[in-house]
Order: C-alpha cells, then sequence, then structure tokens
C-alpha cells in the first residue's frame, strides 16, 4: 500500500526537560501536553543521596544544568523547563533566576524551573495566602515557605510525609488527606508539591472539595512552558488550565445561610400542638430506612472565608 500521500507525520512542537535522576512520572508529564506537542526529557547524573537539601543543591549545579541543556539542543526544542521543585527553591528567587539564566547561556531559547512557574501561576490565580503539602522532611518544606515568603506569598497550612527516597510510590489518597489537614480559613489556593509526586487526577477531586484552585509541581511547570511557546496545557477540569474549572467549584464559596424567619429559630423544633392526636407510627416497606430513625450523620465543612492578598 502506497502511503506517500500522506506527507510524512505532522509538525511537532518540542519542549525539553530536565529532571532529577530519580523522577518516575514521564507519562504524568505527558498527559499535560496536546498532541501537536512533544516532550524530551533528560535526567541530571546519579548521585547516591537521599532527597534532601543537599540533593536539591546537587541536582541543581549549574554545570549540570548546561550539560543537560547541551543534550536536549541537539533536537532543538523551543523551551527547557527544569523539573524540580526543591531543586529551583533551594537558592531562594535569586538562586532560581540564576538558574534560568545558566539555562539560556547554555543555549536555551526559553528557560524556566518549576519554582519559578509555581509564582507565575499563584500570580494568575491572585491567590497569596496559600496551603502546601509536600512529600518532603520538614528541613526541605521550610525551604519552600522561604521561598515563597520571599515572592510575597504567605503559607497558611502545611502537612509533609518526611519522606527521602520512592516518593513516587505515594498513593492518591495520601496526597488527599495531606490537603485535608493543610487547608484552614483564608486560604486561596492549595499547592502541591514535588514533580516526583503524583497529582494529576487528584486535583480536580480537591478543587471540587476545598472550592479552591489547586496546583501542582508538574501542572505548573507544563502549563507554564507550554504558554511560553503559545500553547495552552490539557487539564479538564482543573481551575489553572480550564477556564469552566476556575468558574466552577474551584472558584464557588459556600453558600450563605437561609435567611431567618421572624419569630422562629431553624435549629429549634416547633413546639407541639396539645390538640393534635398522637402520631402513628409507620413501618417502612422491607430495605428502606424506618420514616422516624434519625438521619445518618453527615459530614460537615467548616466554610471557609476566601480572601484576596495584597500584590507586592
Amino acid at each position: 500500500m502506497d502511503v506517500s500521500f500522506l506527507g510524512g507525520p505532522q509538525p511537532q512542537l518540542g519542549l525539553g526537560v530536565v529532571a532529577p535522576f530519580d523522577f518516575a512520572l514521564d507519562r504524568e508529564l505527558w498527559r499535560w501536553v496536546p498532541d501537536d506537542v512533544s516532550l524530551h526529557l533528560t535526567r541530571t547524573p546519579f548521585v547516591p543521596v537521599e532527597v534532601s537539601l543537599d540533593l536539591a543543591r546537587m541536582v541543581s549545579e549549574h554545570e549540570t544544568l548546561r550539560a543537560a541543556v547541551e543534550a536536549l539542543s541537539a533536537v532543538s526544542p523551543q523551551a527547557i523547563a527544569y523539573a524540580c521543585t526543591s531543586g529551583s527553591f533551594v537558592g531562594g528567587l535569586a538562586g532560581e533566576r540564576a538558574m534560568t539564566a545558566a539555562m539560556v547561556q547554555a543555549g536555551a531559547v526559553l528557560s524556566l524551573t518549576t519554582s519559578g512557574a509555581l509564582i507565575e501561576a499563584l500570580r494568575e490565580l491572585d491567590a497569596w495566602h496559600i496551603a502546601v503539602v509536600t512529600p518532603y522532611t520538614r528541613s526541605v518544606t521550610d525551604s519552600l515557605e522561604a521561598f515563597l515568603g520571599e515572592a510575597g506569598i504567605t503559607v497558611t497550612g502545611r502537612a509533609y510525609l518526611g519522606l527521602t527516597r520512592h516518593i513516587w510510590q505515594v498513593p492518591y489518597r495520601d496526597v488527599v488527606a495531606m490537603a485535608r489537614t493543610a487547608v484552614a480559613d483564608g486560604t486561596d489556593a492549595l499547592f502541591i508539591s514535588c514533580t516526583n509526586l503524583p497529582t494529576y487526577d487528584a486535583i480536580p477531586q480537591l478543587e471540587a472539595e476545598l472550592r479552591m484552585p489547586v496546583v501542582s509541581a508538574n501542572q505548573v511547570t507544563l502549563w507554564a512552558a507550554l504558554r511560553a511557546i503559545g500553547v495552552r496545557a490539557v487539564g479538564p477540569y482543573q481551575a489553572l488550565l480550564d477556564p469552566v474549572a476556575r468558574a466552577g467549584p474551584a472558584g464557588m464559596t459556600p453558600a450563605p445561610p437561609a435567611p431567618e424567619v421572624p419569630g422562629t429559630r431553624p435549629d429549634t423544633p416547633p413546639e407541639p400542638d396539645p390538640a393534635a392526636p398522637p402520631e402513628t407510627a409507620r413501618t417502612a416497606p422491607p430495605g428502606e430506612p424506618s420514616p422516624s430513625a434519625d438521619p445518618p450523620e453527615g459530614r460537615t465543612r467548616k466554610a471557609r472565608t476566601r480572601r484576596g492578598g495584597t500584590r507586592h
């Protein structure tokens, strides 16, 4: 069969990605990428160090970045992203800017980091008071909070797992549990840190439950990288990427209480009428709850007051 009429594969835009040596979520990154964009990944050299501030510094050394960018330049990507949160916040804002500059000097047309993309995403969402969830130890989580503080962003609550290895194996249920613990009153958004932590499918669920935008390390990295080359990331029901989601559950505030009718209190049962005949007990059909039985206790959520911060 002659297929020459097809003219070859469709043209592709390319994104280069520099990831730490232990990165295991290539497939998750691809889920945010449209069909006309290809990812070209490379990894930093292996070092026998567990996840820590020391490792973050090792995998973000400028010499390492330059070597990775030079390797990726062979396929001419339109932009190159450094996909590691801790590696890009460990040096503070000045360190993050120095990393992107080193990548450009090594040949990147456009360069960005996960932590730089995070700041960009939070400003896009006008989120200045955020909750933070991480798989890290306390010291690494403290470093993230300090980085955010430099950018004028306040951490209203946080939760962390204290892991130093195998972060990609953390299940969604643990991420969701941490999020519920971290979010407090006055929170504008939730950030889930670490590019090695799975988050794609948990984001819509958390946004619907928490009624606020939820962003993750891999999500903001791909969102910013694609936007830099004029392409929209793919992520249905995620407020950062989907305008419908941003105007829907992620942007909703709890419904106001029903107005009180004068002379009554909604939490007080009506006084019984002494002249009324006693109510006859009713029996429910098999398989249905009794009408007189107390309803099962449901979950309640404290109403959260959403407030915007002041730009710095």
